[in-house]
């Protein structure tokens, strides 16, 4: 002892020495002989653990669609053998009083309860538990009279309980009268067993046990938060279209009228979202020319994330487009299409933004005083700057920002895609997101986040209704059910929402390079039925655009992001029918409306992928052929029982992508593929077929 204290002595004068000399640097204090403080032991019997869904201990919010269930569970016990009463207790926010749900047991002290999240805005949930006197005083009493035991000295136990029940429920007077009357006869002179009898009925036994007293009553201790998105953030389909290859005259600039004259194509083809690039002013200082070349022409308008000229930035559309009202009308008349306008937000500036200019401050700075443009080696993009998001003036940054996201508002737009949000500071899009919602829960925020898991997963759980993913580059079968599986069967599901793209400007991968026409077909019937939110960049997408600027790049050739495009709408290699009828499918069957559901059935053969989803009596299940140039066949297998299905029982099987129906008996079934003709089956099961000679065959 006494050694440890001569050092514990030079430690601190060593601390104190340094400390006067570098007042800055701050050191741990000696290590003191400090008791830890005494815990208030709980008089609760009841212990509560592992709920769920809970993201992050409560950190985040779990997300729903409204109209949704929020299924809670937890581990809920307690010393000794007496019943338990649980209850799952849910509120809107700024609801004064909670809602009670009781939870019903699933075995080893796992209990569940649900709750509909009806109205769009933020709910909170919690669980509770007390310990059942009465109920474990009726089972005790059932297993005495079973053993044809003496049961009166138990009686008056039951009678109390009874008693204090009915004071409880005073306020409630049918329940207090029914108490009441229970509690006198459980006391009054009679055969036990008729007494016994009395408690037949589950309703009054329940009575009891609902008015229990709450003096041991044990919640826990968080409440966690659920956020609540319109049904379009968990299903919807979006199509990505520049504005300015919209015009019907080659080598003009379109215009936003001439996409309302693209709008009834773009309706039919069945899209539930008008997703633009960014529709503001286009710098001209390093503009870049054709396939991302460094010197443009006075004619290339130049890439539209390069925002900001003289006439205006964020806030502003670019001229040759239109004018502000021109967009206010393109909002109105896609609306009326049944298309909702998603636009582009980029925060970035090209080098002629008014920012520039206003606040410099705001902006990164090389060691020579030079700005700093942006860079993702070895890429370089010389036509834009970016912002400085932790700036000594960042509170002025971050509050521009938002104005910006709500003068699109005011202009009728309520979906935004956030171009690169993961290169921007999380604590920025938790408290933007937050802020905006506040008052208007119907926003939808989608982030173009290809970058590492957990950070994407991180931009989900600060507020973003929906993100892009991987699937662009999960093509094999053991990728896709992996992958997917981890999106729909994990903790990940309550708060990523995957919406499924084909493509995008960015992006053509190789197996759409090198699969042709059959690839692209596979590619949208896996989005689409895969996911709930798709998306494709089209005309690119349903015109089979393939050519790569390079060999082994996913660039491209002659990108729309720098040119003007015409394209042949007409062309007999468009799929836009397959992607109409899938569309079709996709909204009359609420199986493919959600993720939840989906799971995946055997089929012994790696190019042949089976999955299905269900939503109620509507059960889908597709199967498709990944070869994009071969014919595939194989054996489904399903699981009959789980269907309601009996495997001697002939069931129906309509294939919905070709409108023929087929009769399938027993859990294995023969499928067959030909890319070229249609890579895939959009079945939906209907459990009683009616005689053979109503559908085709496949032998």
């Amino acid at each position: 002892m006494p050694k440890r204290s001569e050092k514990t002595a030079k430690r601190a004068a060593a601390v104190k020495k340094i400390s006067a000399e570098k007042p800055g640097l701050a050191l741990p204090e000696p290590e003191k002989n400090v008791q830890p403080p005494a815990v208030e032991p709980s008089s609760g019997r009841v212990v509560i653990e592992n709920v769920r869904p809970e993201v992050d201990g409560g950190r985040f919010p779990i997300k729903r669609a409204a109209g949704e269930k929020v299924r809670v569970e937890a581990d809920i016990f307690a010393d000794g053998h007496d019943e338990l009463v649980c209850e799952l207790l849910w509120r809107k926010e700024g609801a004064a009083a909670w809602n009670r749900v009781p939870m019903k047991a699933l075995g080893n002290d796992r209990w569940r309860a649900e709750f509909t999240a009806a109205e769009l805005g933020q709910y909170r949930y919690t669980v509770q538990g007390r310990v059942d006197y009465f109920s474990t005083w009726l089972r005790d009493l059932k297993k005495r009279l079973e053993a044809a035991q003496d049961v009166r000295p138990e009686l008056p136990a039951g009678a109390e309980l009874a008693a204090a029940a009915a004071a409880r429920a005073a306020g409630v007077k049918a329940d207090a009268r029914k108490l009441a009357a229970l509690a006198r006869d459980l006391g009054a002179e009679g055969d036990p067993r008729d007494k016994a009898a009395l408690l037949a009925d589950p309703e009054l036994a329940g009575l009891v046990s609902r008015w229990g007293g709450d003096e041991e009553l044990v919640r826990y201790e968080k409440e966690l938060e659920v956020w609540v998105d319109p049904v379009r953030a968990r299903f919807g389909a979006w199509y990505e279209i520049f504005p300015r290859s919209c015009s019907p005259e080659p080598g003009r600039h379109g215009t936003f009228n001439d996409l309302i004259a693209r709008l009834p194509y773009i309706a039919e083809l069945g899209f539930d979202v008008l997703y633009l690039p960014p529709v503001h002013p286009v710098g001209k200082t390093h503009r870049k020319g054709p396939n991302n070349s460094l010197k443009a022409g006075p004619k290339d308008p130049g890439s539209p994330w390069a925002i900001g000229d003289r006439t205006g930035g964020h806030k502003a559309v670019n001229p040759a487009l239109g004018t502000l009202e021109d967009f206010r009308r393109l909002v109105k008349a896609a609306r009326a299409r049944g298309l909702e306008t998603a636009l582009d937000i980029a925060l970035q500036c090209s080098p002629d933004h008014p920012y520039l200019r206003e606040h410099p401050e705001w902006f990164r700075r090389r060691p020579d005083g030079a700005l700093r443009y942006a860079e993702n080696p070895p890429k370089k993009y010389e036509d834009i700057y970016p912002l400085d998001f932790c700036c000594r003036d960042r509170q002025a940054l971050w509050d521009e920002v938002k104005s910006i996201f709500k003068f699109w508002m005011d202009q009728g737009v309520r979906i935004f895609r956030v171009d690169n949000p993961h290169t921007k500071p999380f604590a920025l899009w938790e408290w933007l997101i937050r802020d905006l919602r506040r008052e208007n829960p119907d926003l939808i925020f989608l982030a173009e986040a290809f970058t590492r898991p957990r950070v994407m997963y991180r931009l989900a759980k600060a507020g973003f209704s929906q993100s892009y993913n991987y699937f662009p580059w999960r093509n094999s079968k053991w990728e896709l059910e992996s992958y997917f599986t981890e999106l729909t069967r994990t903790g990940v599901k309550e708060f990523f929402r995957p919406n499924l793209w084909t493509n995008t400007p960015d992006i053509l991968t190789e197996y759409l390079q090198f699969g042709g026409r059959p690839a692209f077909m596979t590619r949208y019937v896996l989005a689409a039925t895969l996911g709930a939110s798709c998306g494709v960049y089209g005309p690119a997408f349903e015109l089979c655009e393939r050519a790569p600027r390079e060999a082994g790049r996913e660039e491209y050739l002659d990108s729309e992001k720098y040119e003007l495009k015409r394209w042949d709408l007409d062309s007999p290699h468009s799929i836009r029918d397959l992607i109409a009828r899938v569309n079709r499918i996709r909204r009359e069957n609420p199986a493919l409306q959600n993720d939840a559901s989906l799971r995946f059935f055997p089929l012994a053969n790696e190019q042949l992928i089976c999955y299905g989803k269900q939503a109620g009596d509507d059960l889908v299940m597709v199967v498709v052929n990944l070869d994009p140039d071969y014919k595939q066949s194989g054996w489904v297998e399903l699981p009959l029982r789980e269907f309601g299905l009996s495997p001697d029982k002939r069931y129906q099987m309509h294939d919905l992508l070709a409108d023929k129906r087929y009769l399938w008996q027993g859990p294995r079934n023969y499928v067959e593929l030909d890319p070229r003709a249609c890579p895939a089956h959009i079945f939906r099961l209907r459990r009683y077929a009616r005689t053979e000679q109503d559908f085709d065959y496949f032998l």
